[in-house]
């Protein structure tokens, strides 16, 4: 049986966790380790983020904190080969060994390839890539949005390729186009414009370009983020992609209204060709001219064939005027004959109208209007009894919505007697401040102006020289001999005459001028893309 070794150095827990940390971090500091990501579920509450880094063999506990978590250009995924760079420490807590990663990077362009081709499924199956959602382009836009790099060359080539065919007012919005959090700033830019007003000082463009020259695929991966494509995808102004060259392809393109090949190419689909529109406008023009005379003479000769086919003026008139003729010799003998029945029809009625007929016929019509007065007196009573009786019954309701009228009315006035002596309170309290306000201002510039003026610096002592016009004499050479002055003390003005000796009229040196920062002669601010 072996007996204990009682001279041994006794450790605390805690001491020997801090030595081993201490020699871990000593031995190894800042490692960069390859290996696939297991374990990640997202940030804990806390906002930090914990994994396991495995291979075949062995696994390493990892930890990103939330500051360093917000800056990664890629997020950890399950499943990821990944390259991390961090201090390697230990965890008392649980006593293990763990890495603090700094940095996250895929393993390798086939883990980008898959990462990519994982999010163009995830983002195509939520329907970001539909034809059906993508819009039409303006045929020949007012505004033109651009979303690129200020200093490289794509804005050139953009802006020179719209002169050249049809310029175009266009609004740079600059971002950068790759690195850490340019994905965020395209994606801001495609937001703001379409946040803009349709009428303000900067309208909102008709059509957006995100432009970027070719580059690998790790440089053009800010267009391949998320956050970039569904800002593309949400955009309600249409978006054209025009993202490296031919051959690179990025998500973008995907959720893009129209994907062009190069910028150039995003220039000459944005906007036609302004000389050939011309061309095209005179050439219909022409065209509408020649077929408009071709068409009125077609009508002049239509008009001419139908002149000479209709009949002339006595042709159409003969059978009328025969007609009038037959019936002028038949109206004498006409009109006697009509004359003859009327007569004989009068002297029939005149035999049966006899004197005591007439007083028959007037008797009987005499009782039947007295019949029917006597009805229309009866009738008239009970019509006025009637009307009587609804205008008593309008006249009560009348005064009882009077009176409910005048209440209403004098229960407003009194609500807005009393609104009208609150706004006069307020009014009168707003006024009391702006008062007091001003009078402070008014105070504060009083006390200013006395302190910037020219008369505290006489009271220190000094005085200010003038010729008889007034004019301040600010140096010696500027006084002449015998000159007549006017010198101001803080309490009155003498005059005195100037007497120059041999000191005195000496020129004074020349204060050297001041440097003009930049180097430059040219006025007022240089252009963005001047050559």
């Amino acid at each position: 049986m072996n007996e204990p070794r009682l001279n041994i150095v006794e450790w605390t827990v805690s001491a020997l966790s801090t030595a081993l940390r201490k020699t871990v971090e000593d031995a190894y500091g800042y490692v960069r380790v390859r290996g696939e990501i297991s374990g990640f579920k997202g940030p804990s509450p806390s906002g930090h983020v914990y994994l396991r880094l495995k291979d075949d063999k062995a696994v390493l506990e990892a930890v990103i904190w939330k500051t360093t978590f917000g800056r990664l250009r890629m997020p950890p995924q399950e499943g990821l080969e990944v390259i991390v760079t961090g201090r390697l420490t230990t965890f008392a807590g649980s006593s293990k060994y763990q890495i603090v990663i700094e940095t996250l990077e895929p393993a390798g362009l086939g883990a980008l390839m898959a990462l990519l081709e994982q999010r163009k499924k995830t983002l195509a199956a939520e329907g970001l890539f539909d034809a059906a959602r993508k819009q039409l382009l303006p045929y020949l836009p007012d505004v033109i949005g651009v979303v690129t790099s200020p200093t490289g060359a794509v804005i050139r080539d953009i802006l020179h390729r719209l002169a050249d065919r049809f310029p175009r007012h266009v609004i740079v919005w600059p971002v950068r186009v790759q690195g850490e959090g340019s994905a965020a700033e395209v994606a801001a830019a495609i937001a703001g414009f379409n946040a803009l007003p349709p009428l303000g000082l900067i309208r909102k463009p008709d059509l957006l370009i995100i432009a970027r020259g070719g580059g690998s695929l790790e440089d053009l991966w800010s267009f391949n983020e998320e956050i970039v494509v569904r800002a593309a995808a949400e955009s309600m102004i249409p978006l054209m992609s025009a993202v490296g060259h031919e051959t690179d392809v990025t998500l973008i393109d995907f959720a893009a209204d129209r994907r062009a090949p190069t910028p150039t190419a995003a220039a000459e689909m944005a906007v036609p060709v302004r000389a050939e529109l011309l061309i095209a406008v005179d050439s219909l023009a022409r065209r509408t001219l020649a077929c408009w005379q071709r068409c009125q003479e077609a009508r002049r000769s239509e008009l001419r064939a139908a002149a000479r086919a209709l009949p002339g003026a006595e042709e159409l008139f003969a059978l009328p005027r025969q007609r009038l003729d037959h019936a002028a010799a038949r109206l004498p003998r006409a009109l006697i004959a009509n004359a003859q029945l009327h007569h004989t029809a009068y002297h029939r009625i005149a035999g049966r109208l006899t004197p005591q007929a007439l007083r028959m016929r007037i008797a009987r019509e005499c009782t039947q209007t007295a019949a029917l007065a006597q009805r229309a007196g009866q009738c008239l009573r009970v019509h006025v009894e009637r009307r009587r009786d609804r205008f008593d019954a309008l006249s009560q309701r009348l005064d009882l919505a009077r009176a409910a009228y005048a209440s209403a009315r004098r229960t407003q006035i009194g609500r807005g007697r009393e609104r009208v002596l609150a706004f006069h309170n307020r009014t009168r309290l707003a006024f009391d401040a702006l008062f007091n306000g001003k009078v402070a201002r008014l105070e504060r510039a009083e006390r200013l102006l006395v302190a910037v003026s020219y008369r505290g610096v006489l009271a220190r002592g000094f005085a200010l020289v003038r010729d008889l016009e007034g004019t301040p004499l600010r140096t010696a050479g500027s006084i002449r001999a015998a000159q007549p002055l006017q010198i101001e003390f803080s309490d009155g003005r003498v005059r005195a005459r100037a007497e120059r000796d041999g000191a005195s009229a000496a020129t004074p040196p020349s204060l050297p001028k001041p440097r003009r920062r930049g180097g430059g002669s040219a006025e007022g601010q240089g252009n963005l893309f001047g050559s």
